[in-house]
């Protein structure tokens, strides 16, 4: 059994009076909502999604109908997946320092990102460190649009049937719903930043280089 399908955490138990036990209850009970409504709005089936987060399709469906309390071990990999903060997933209250607190958080291919981005709108900035994920490519798809700009290092860039190379000061763009992949080229670490439409949205460049 796959650790991420375990069903023995008991559920919080009800006050004699029928109230929830504690004010984070009303929190816990918008999180399975919130999952269905993140999962839809990229267009990705249950199957698809424990594909991505090794999370059995049963325990994510109960865990969107609220049948299945969260978990970190659950959170985690789902936000990893849906590439946005742990808190947008809890619907954590913003308390205290504004300022925007740069945590690198691992992913699960592998190599760590960073969110850049504040607000929780379809548009999202990223710095990732992608690590080695080997020489043959696995290739992916889902809804949106992607924007790549390579800081350090050389990331080996396949979308399609095209096979890149990009260094540093090199960017691309592509729709995700091409299958594609990406890792070092060297097997060293590879900075970039991405920026992420999750409904298709393109980044629009202006400026013109000079003649």
């Amino acid at each position: 059994m796959h650790p991420h399908d375990r069903d023995d955490a008991p559920a919080p138990a009800a006050a004699p009076d029928g109230t929830a036990p504690d004010p984070l209850r009303g929190v816990l009970d918008e999180v399975g909502p919130r999952l269905r409504r993140l999962r839809e709005e990229r267009g990705l089936t249950l199957a698809r999604l424990a594909e991505e987060t090794g999370i059995s399709k049963s325990t994510l469906s109960r865990l969107e109908s609220g049948q299945r309390r969260p978990s970190l071990e659950l959170l985690l990999p789902l936000a990893g997946a849906y590439r946005v903060p742990l808190d947008d997933l809890v619907g954590a209250p913003e308390v205290g320092d504004p300022r925007i607190r740069l945590t690198p958080r691992a992913h699960h291919d592998g190599g760590t990102y960073v969110p850049l981005t504040r607000s929780p709108g379809p548009l999202q900035a990223y710095k990732l460190v992608i690590a080695d994920r080997g020489s043959e490519p696995d290739l992916r798809t889902h809804e949106g649009y992607e924007w790549l700009y390579v800081l350090d290092g050389r990331l080996r860039l396949v979308i399609g049937t095209h096979d890149l190379v990009l260094g540093p000061g090199e960017a691309a763009e592509f729709d995700t719903r091409v299958p594609h992949w990406f890792s070092s080229a060297d097997g060293r670490p590879v900075e970039l930043l991405s920026l992420f439409g999750r409904q298709g949205e393109r980044m629009h460049v202006r400026a013109k280089p000079r003649a």
